[in-house]
């Protein structure tokens, strides 16, 4: 137990007034016994010795040590919610958090496979009809970055076979047409053939279940992560995997991201350049696997 009266009556309230699990609290007490040590560290006598600098000056030390931006802002929060309840009991008359940022935690990159991995993966021969169709859904997962619900929404007619190309419904409605490439456009044409034996007569849908109905997008999560177990898949596989792959490959072969929003079907080109961050990573680690002043010498 802290020797903090302050801090242990704000955990008690955290207890008592707002019920707050164990496991949250426990977590209030790590973040601010951490920055109890700090502030001690610094020769600061208790909570009301610190101001927005010292606040500041704090973030910013945690920063340079690694931490997290995310943690970071989990810090600050069980800061301002200690200063709040001080207030409220007349303890304090000011938030030294207030004015306060800590560095934006950035968006995770997308997870993809590498090309010639993927490209093992979707040359497995499939055994069955169901597996010729999940072939076919695969491939134009990765040929033309279709999302699950684009995919599930096409019908036979949304196909030009001969221009090959896809008429897909995206986001908000919106349609945009998409290259279908030499492999895909073969699945396809291998699904369309033992397509009549699994269909409803009067089915629309491109792809269809066992049951002769639309494919639901369950289904496809499942038989796309069934197909990636049964057919050696280094990791567990799923439909935006697949997206996110033609998008980075797209991008790194070609440069062209305004082109690559286009087939995403983005609406703002600032959501297609997390790609251009994933490529850069890419990038990174092999100039410090090839370039001789980037390597470390062992010590």
């Amino acid at each position: 137990m802290s020797e903090d009266p302050l801090l242990e009556a704000y955990l008690a309230h955290l207890e008592g007034e707002r019920r707050l699990s164990p496991h949250t609290r426990a977590g209030y007490r790590r973040d601010l016994e951490g920055l109890t040590a700090w502030m001690r560290h610094q020769g600061l006598e208790g909570w009301t010795a610190l101001d927005p600098a010292r606040v500041r000056a704090f973030v910013a030390w945690r920063h340079r040590q690694g931490i997290s931006a995310r943690s970071l802002q989990r810090q600050l929060s069980a800061l301002r919610g200690l200063f709040r309840y001080l207030e409220r009991e007349g303890l304090s008359d000011r938030d030294p958090t207030r004015g306060v940022r800590t560095p934006r935690a950035g968006r995770p990159l997308p997870v993809t496979l590498e090309a010639d991995r993927l490209g093992r993966l979707l040359d497995q021969v499939p055994d069955s009809a169901l597996e010729i169709r999940d072939r076919a859904m695969l491939e134009l997962f990765y040929a033309s970055g279709l999302r699950l619900a684009e995919l599930v929404s096409l019908d036979q007619g949304d196909v030009d076979r001969a221009a090959r190309v896809l008429e897909v419904t995206g986001k908000g409605a919106k349609t945009r047409r998409v290259p279908v490439g030499g492999k895909a456009l073969e699945a396809l044409e291998a699904w369309l053939q033992v397509r009549p034996g699994l269909a409803r007569a009067d089915e629309p849908a491109l792809f269809v279940s066992r049951r002769g109905g639309r494919i639901r997008p369950r289904t496809v999560q499942e038989r796309v992560a069934r197909w990636a177990l049964h057919k050696g898949a280094p990791r567990h596989l799923y439909p935006h995997l697949l997206r996110h792959s033609f998008a980075s490959h797209l991008l790194e072969s070609s440069g062209d991201l305004r082109a690559v929003q286009e087939l995403l079907g983005h609406a703002d080109i600032a959501t297609t350049q997390i790609y251009t961050h994933l490529d850069f990573q890419h990038l990174a680690e092999v100039y410090d696997r090839a370039h001789p002043r980037a390597r470390r010498k062992e010590t």
